[in-house]
C-alpha cells in the first residue's frame, strides 16, 4: 500500500513538473530605450507549457549583454556611457536551447523637465460645479 502511495505521488509530481516547463521566452521591456545613469529593468517572462506566462529573474535567466553589467535582472548603463545599443541575451538556464536576443538603442533626448507643484496647482482644470 505504501508504494502504490509512493509510486501515485511521483507521478502526480512529474504531471506538475511537466505542466509548469518553461517552452520559450519573451522580452516585454517597459521602455523602447535604455536611460543612462540608471538601473534598467529588463522585463523577461516564461510561456509554460500549459499556457500561462510567469515572470522570469536571474534565478532562472542567464544575462548576457554586449556593454555594461547585469545586477539581476537589472542592466546599469554608466551615465558616461557612448554607446548608441546594447544587444542583450537571456539564455533559460535549466535549458540553454530556449533563448531570446534583442537590441535596445540608448536614449539620446534627455527626459522632459517636470512642472513643479505650483504649476501644477496653478494649470489645474477648473472643477465642475455639482448640482444639488
Amino acid at each position: 500500500m505504501k508504494k502504490l502511495l509512493l509510486l501515485l505521488a511521483i507521478l502526480s509530481s512529474a504531471i506538475l513538473l511537466k505542466a509548469q516547463k518553461v517552452d520559450s521566452i519573451f522580452f516585454h521591456l517597459y521602455t523602447d530605450s535604455l536611460k543612462k545613469g540608471t538601473h534598467n529593468y529588463i522585463n523577461v517572462d516564461g510561456k509554460l507549457s500549459n499556457g500561462r506566462w510567469k515572470p522570469l529573474t536571474d534565478r532562472e535567466i542567464q544575462f548576457i549583454s554586449s556593454a555594461c553589467e547585469f545586477s539581476g535582472n537589472e542592466l546599469i548603463v554608466p551615465a558616461d556611457f557612448k554607446g548608441e545599443k546594447i544587444t542583450v541575451k537571456a539564455v533559460l538556464k535549466n535549458d540553454p536551447a530556449i533563448w531570446k536576443e534583442t537590441t535596445i538603442w540608448i536614449k539620446k533626448l534627455p527626459d522632459p523637465e517636470l512642472p513643479g507643484k505650483d504649476e501644477i496647482m496653478n494649470n489645474r482644470p477648473k472643477r465642475k460645479e455639482r448640482k444639488r
